[in-house]
Parts: structure tokens; C-alpha cells; sequence
């Protein structure tokens, strides 16, 4: 683990700056900087113009580990503020509240650079044309790596006897940012499922799960379309690979065995060793892929471990308003994953003599440690929970049952996370994001219908609730980040599109209408602000948004779903729900837009592609017709909610006196009925109807006619 190196200014000796009026709890982090920066906004750009300045443009986030490393090294450091402050305005801006801020200067650092990462290091003229991109420089030059006290002073030479050159670059880089989104228009063909899977093959490591060497990402929604691709097709390599992942992961040291929970991200190519914090987004990803695999396998243990994550998120990233936070950092003390990991003597001491080889053998415990220090390579002296023998061999050893092996290590597991709790915990990001809250409540959502648990529905719904009455303005739309009774900043298509996802997930759930209703209100304000008219497809930004360099449209994935992945999504979801045939149209324009970026590269488009698996069928709308607690109308649900059906979408029709808004939503609906009584399934399939049955096994056997064995 690394050490942070010491401040040479300490930041309390510091007056405040600017930035000590934010919400950000990054940018608060950096309010006693000798530094004096800005927030993000018009004043810092007016200056830089006035003085004749370059801009100085760090991004970044309060639970990045490097962010700290070089707030530490250099924006505490008094003599490379005083080159800051002398030469350049400097604008520090948190990634997690502008989303469309990095998006854009991320792009320029990966165009210049061939790589990205955060710390964001960005220097531009005051009309924010970016000319230098990087991430982490240290305060001095080492190894290669140019240092603050070197970069500056030659940057601001530049800047005075070079300006031509520098303003030739600026512009053609603004001008090669400007050319980008604008890819062909192309129809799709079903055949790039099969291209995907052809190249994920490829990049599976068969002996360590995953899909790259080290470090290891949990990229869930690449396992959220093989377990499409593998009911749609009944290629079992496809779901192994998605398992075998799954099952590494929930072994490995990026799962905390303790508290429960996944980090980040493993440096190493067994999931061993962690990059410690958590971030929300992981953690719904995570749980969607694992409930959606316990519903299309049965195993338990994915079960187990959705659970897990939610017991995690419940208990330790929640506000007391029901919505979630933003992170918990891998630091603390001054050292990363310091909370995490264990001295053999500190595990022993807690224990029973007779858990002690049991514990030991079951998180491969050691006396000199379990993993090397990923910086120095040397043997770090302590141990990250992890399981490398399954349950049953260590139950054999040690002769006992599954059921009492497993009972004795959750024992001693609930002992050594008490025994944590009174660690010096690190810092949480308490910022609530529409966005990520929205693939929190995807999750729950999801893991309530799976897993028939209430009280998941009812902590998705109190989230939501959360959201549509704090982070939504007068007219309908949303902001974008909730903290301390402040709603602000510019929501962006992830945070419509995530919350839609699951506002139409929690209908699914409840069965209320109100949560279709509301997803289709933001959706026409997603369709009137963020549409392109002219090519299709979804701009990160609203029209009537702060006016930044460039407007973008995604559609790559990244550690989460492109917005335009999941807003196709949508589409198709509310187009089947609702009868709108504008939707798919809709749909089908934003998934010619985009498909010639897709197919050049269609693995690293996972989300997208399951939107596509989707579009090209066979899909069903499914239609409940009956007493909304009487317990055959229950049964009927339950096989739908538990079973894994991608292609399905479900409404519910009750009885008279209660259908009026769900027929002024859904139309068709109108002639749905109970037959004799009972709870009766209307199904229709690619657009065609088939009869009625009141069988729910019937009705499982309609919806899977086309699944392959």
C-alpha cells in the first residue's frame, strides 16, 4: 500500500479559497490549498482573458487515490501554488458533478495522450481550447515524468514566446473534438451479437474470469449481455464466461468478505488485490449482473451475494432520506486500504482456537501476509480477505457439514467486521447523483422482483421519491446532485436515461402506475431537450445548458452504460408498454445513428448491444389481468418477476374500479379482463397476439417458446 507523502504547507495555515462555498466534498478538499482556484465558472474565464492568462484545469474526485497523492504533493506545496497563482488561473472541477465537463477534456487527454485517467490535468486559453493534457504529474520530475515545478515554468514560457503555435494546436484539437460524433448512419444487423461474442471470447482469461489481464474492472454490463447472448443463442460458453467471472469476483479480494460491498477494481489478474474504494455505480451493476444470474441459473450464491451488496448499501450509503450516497474512499490515515486488510495476529486474537485453522484456511490467512505491495513488490505484512478453496474442500478438512462450516465463518465474519467498525473509517462521498441513484434503484428493483423481497421495493421507491421531489425543478426536469439541502448543476442524459430505467423497473415491481408515469414525463423532456433531430441519438447535454466546447453524443461504455445505451432502452421498453410506435421509431433512428461506432468495436459497446438483443426480438408484451392481491394474480406475477426474461415486458391490468390510469397510459389495455374471475395473461409476441391463458406454467411456456436449451 502507498503512502501519501507529507504536505510541505499545511493546508490549515491556509486562508480559504474560493472553493470553500461548494457543495463538492472534492472541491472542499481542496479550499485551504495555497492555491488559488476557482470553481467552474464564467469569473475564472473572464479573468484568464483580462490577464492574458492560460487556464489551468485540474478534474477530478474525493475518493481517487491519486487525486490526494498530487493535492498533497503539489496543490498544498507553496512554491508550486505560487507558480499557479502567478502564471494561470486554476479551476478545479469534481468529475462526479460535471460529468460534462470531463467528458469532454477526457476525450482530448486520451486524443493527445492515448491514455486518461484521473487525475484530469488540462491547460487551455481562457476560451477553454485545451492545449496540454495529463493525469498525475508529482511535484518533481522523476523517472520520466515531468514534475509541477518543471511543467509549469516551461508552459508559461510557451505561452509568451510560442502563443501562435499554442492557439494552431488549440484549434485544431477543438476542431478534431468537433468531428467526431458525427458517425454514418447505419442499419443494424443481429449478426454483431455474434461479432461481440466472438470478441469476448477472445479476451476471456479462462483460468481468472475477466476480460483483460491486470488491472481487472468489474464490467458488468459485458455480463449482462453474454447472459442475453447466451439465452438467446444456448451457447453455454457464454454463460461460463459470464459465471466464471461472477464467481471470481465474489472469491476475490475486491470483495469485501468483511462488510460486503466490491471496490473498484483488482490491480492484479486474479481479483486478488484491490484498488479500495466503492463506488454506488459498482455496487447497482454488480447487483443487477448477480441477481440476473441467480435468475437465469438458480444458484444461490449469486443470490447471496446481490443481498450482500444491498445489505452494504443499506447500511453504509444510505441517507437518512432514503437516497444514496456517492463513494467511500480506499484511504484512510493516510494509507490505502489501511481499513480493509489484516495482520495475521489481530485475525487470531479474535478468534476461537478451535475457528482458528478454519478461518485461516477459509480467507487464506497467512502469518507474513497474503499479497505483495503492488508499488514497492514486497510482501505487505497482511492479509485481504479472499476465497481460494470452495466451501465444501474446507468443510471435508475440517469435518463438517456445508451448513455448519458455512455457519461458523459467517460467525467469525460478523466478529472481525465489529472489530472494523472501530477503525478509523475513510472518508465517504456524501454527494447524492440522480444518475447513479437511478442504477441503484435499477437494482433493487430488480433484486425485489427476483428475490420477492418488499422491502427492497419500498427502499427503490423511497430513493425515487427522493429524487423526484429534491433534484427536480418547477418545470419537470431534473438537476443533477443533492447535498446538504442544496439541489444543483445541470443534469445530463445519464441521469434521465438511469432514472427512467428505474422508474420503469419499480412499475414492474409495484405495479403502480404512477412510476410509468412518471418515466414517461421525464422521457418527453429527455426527447424535447436532448434529441438530435438531425442525425438521431441523445446529446450529453441539454439545449438549453451551459454552452461548453463542444456537445457530445456516447455511446462507448465505460465503468457504467453510455447514456444512449440505456435511453434505447428505454425507448423500446416504453414503446412496448405504452403502444407509442413514435417511441420505436425513435429507437430505431438512435440505433442507426450509432451502429456504425458499435460495430467497429462492438464489445466495448455491451449495454447497447443488449438494447439491440432486445430490438431484434423476439420480444413480448405481457398484460396481468386481475385482483391485485388475490393469490393467483400474485402466482402469476411471481413467475414472471422471478424468472430471467429479458425480452419481457409486463403490465398489469386490474380490476375495474382501479384501471382507470393504467389504461389512460396503455390503451390496449382496455379489453385485458379477468377471465371468469381469474387472473388471466394476455401475451403477444413480435407484434402478434396469442391466446389467453390463466395457466401461469402456460404463460412461462409462451414467453420461452423461442429461448434455446
Amino acid at each position: 500500500m502507498t503512502n501519501i507523502p507529507q504536505s510541505q504547507s499545511s493546508p490549515s495555515a491556509n486562508r480559504p479559497n474560493r472553493l470553500a462555498g461548494e457543495k463538492s466534498p472534492y472541491l472542499l478538499q481542496h479550499a485551504h490549498n495555497p492555491v488559488d482556484w476557482y470553481p467552474w465558472e464564467k469569473e475564472a474565464f473572464e479573468r484568464a482573458a483580462r490577464e492574458d492568462k492560460p487556464v489551468f484545469l485540474s478534474i477530478g474526485y474525493s475518493t481517487c487515490h491519486w487525486c490526494h497523492v498530487m493535492e498533497k504533493e503539489s496543490f498544498e506545496n507553496d512554491d508550486v501554488a505560487a507558480l499557479m497563482n502567478r502564471s494561470f488561473i486554476s479551476v478545479k472541477v469534481d468529475r462526479e458533478e460535471r460529468p460534462d465537463v470531463d467528458g469532454i477534456y477526457m476525450t482530448v487527454c486520451q486524443m493527445l495522450t492515448g491514455s486518461g485517467g484521473w487525475p484530469l490535468t488540462i491547460i487551455m486559453t481562457p476560451d477553454k481550447k485545451p492545449f496540454f493534457a495529463g493525469t498525475y504529474f508529482p511535484r518533481e520530475s522523476r523517472f520520466g515524468r515531468i514534475g509541477m515545478l518543471d511543467l509549469l515554468p516551461r508552459v508559461q514560457k510557451m505561452w509568451e514566446h510560442d502563443r501562435e503555435k499554442i492557439l494552431k494546436l488549440s484549434g485544431e484539437i477543438t476542431e478534431q473534438l468537433r468531428q467526431e460524433d458525427e458517425p454514418q448512419q447505419s442499419e443494424p444487423v443481429a449478426s454483431v451479437l455474434d461479432e461481440a461474442f466472438a470478441q469476448l471470447t477472445q479476451l476471456f482469461d479462462k483460468d481468472n474470469g475477466g476480460f483483460s489481464s491486470a488491472p481487472k474492472f468489474p464490467t458488468a454490463h459485458i455480463l449482462l449481455f453474454l447472459l442475453r447472448y447466451g439465452n438467446r443463442t444456448g451457447n453455454r460458453d457464454a454463460l461460463h464466461m459470464a459465471t466464471r467471472t461472477l464467481d471470481a469476483m465474489k472469491d476475490g479480494g475486491i470483495y469485501d468478505h468483511a462488510g460486503f460491498g466490491f471496490h473498484r477494481y483488482a490491480t492484479d489478474a486474479r481479483w486478488h488485490v484491490p484498488h479500495f474504494e466503492k463506488m454506488l455505480y459498482d455496487q447497482a451493476m454488480l447487483c443487477l449482473a448477480y441477481t440476473e444470474a441467480f435468475q437465469a441459473t438458480g444458484d444461490q450464491s449469486y443470490r447471496k451475494t446481490a443481498e450482500e451488496i444491498i445489505a452494504y448499501v443499506l447500511r453504509d450509503m444510505t441517507s437518512p432520506e432514503g437516497a444514496f450516497f456517492s463513494a467511500e474512499d480506499a484511504d484512510s490515515e493516510g494509507e490505502e486500504g489501511k481499513f480493509y486488510v489484516w495482520a495475521y495476529d489481530e485475525i487470531i486474537r479474535t478468534l476461537d482456537r478451535d475457528d482458528q485453522e478454519l478461518i485461516c484456511s477459509a480467507f487464506d490467512i497467512r502469518k507474513q501476509g497474503n499479497f505483495a505491495d503492488p508499488v514497492s513488490g514486497e510482501q505487505a505484512g497482511t492479509n485481504i480477505l479472499h476465497r481460494q478453496t470452495p466451501l465444501h474442500a474446507i468443510a471435508a478438512a475440517h469435518r463438517l457439514s456445508l451448513q455448519q462450516a458455512e455457519a461458523r465463518i459467517e460467525e467469525a465474519r460478523a466478529g472481525l467486521f465489529a472489530i472494523r467498525k472501530k477503525r478509523t473509517h475513510p472518508h465517504k462521498d456524501d454527494k447524492i447523483l440522480a444518475d447513479w441513484n437511478g442504477l441503484m434503484i435499477t437494482a433493487l428493483a430488480k433484486a425485489a422482483q427476483a428475490f420477492q423481497r418488499q422491502d427492497y421495493a419500498a427502499a427503490a421507491v423511497r430513493a425515487a421519491d427522493f429524487l423526484l421531489t429534491r433534484l427536480r425543478k418547477p418545470d419537470g426536469s431534473l438537476l443533477h446532485r443533492y447535498r446538504q439541502n442544496d439541489a444543483s448543476l445541470p443534469a445530463h442524459i445519464d441521469d434521465y436515461a438511469f432514472l427512467i430505467s428505474g422508474l420503469i423497473g419499480l412499475y414492474e415491481t409495484t405495479l403502480d402506475p404512477q412510476h410509468l408515469r412518471a418515466a414517461l414525463s421525464l422521457n418527453s423532456i429527455v426527447i424535447r431537450h436532448f434529441w438530435d433531430k438531425d442525425s438521431g441519438g441523445f446529446y450529453f447535454t441539454a439545449d438549453n445548458g451551459e454552452d461548453l466546447l463542444v456537445r457530445k453524443k456516447e455511446v462507448y461504455d465505460s465503468a457504467i452504460p453510455s447514456g444512449n445505451s440505456v435511453a434505447l432502452m428505454n425507448l423500446l421498453r416504453l414503446a412496448r408498454m405504452t403502444g407509442n410506435t413514435g417511441l420505436e421509431e425513435m429507437a430505431a433512428r438512435s440505433a442507426r445513428s450509432f451502429f456504425s461506432s458499435v460495430r467497429q468495436a462492438p464489445s466495448a459497446h455491451a449495454y447497447f448491444l443488449c438494447a439491440l438483443d432486445y430490438s431484434f426480438g423476439p420480444s413480448y408484451e405481457v398484460v396481468i389481468a386481475g385482483i391485485p392481491e388475490a393469490a393467483d394474480t400474485r402466482k402469476m406475477l411471481q413467475v414472471l418477476q422471478t424468472t430471467f426474461l429479458p425480452h419481457v415486458s409486463v403490465l398489469f391490468r386490474p380490476h375495474e374500479d382501479s384501471a382507470a390510469e393504467i389504461m389512460q397510459i396503455a390503451k390496449f389495455t382496455r379489453q385485458h379482463t379477468a377471465i371468469k374471475g381469474r387472473a388471466t395473461a394476455y401475451v403477444c409476441r413480435d407484434y402478434h397476439c396469442l391466446p389467453p391463458t390463466t395457466d401461469p406454467e402456460a404463460m412461462l411456456v409462451m414467453l420461452q417458446a423461442d429461448r434455446k436449451p
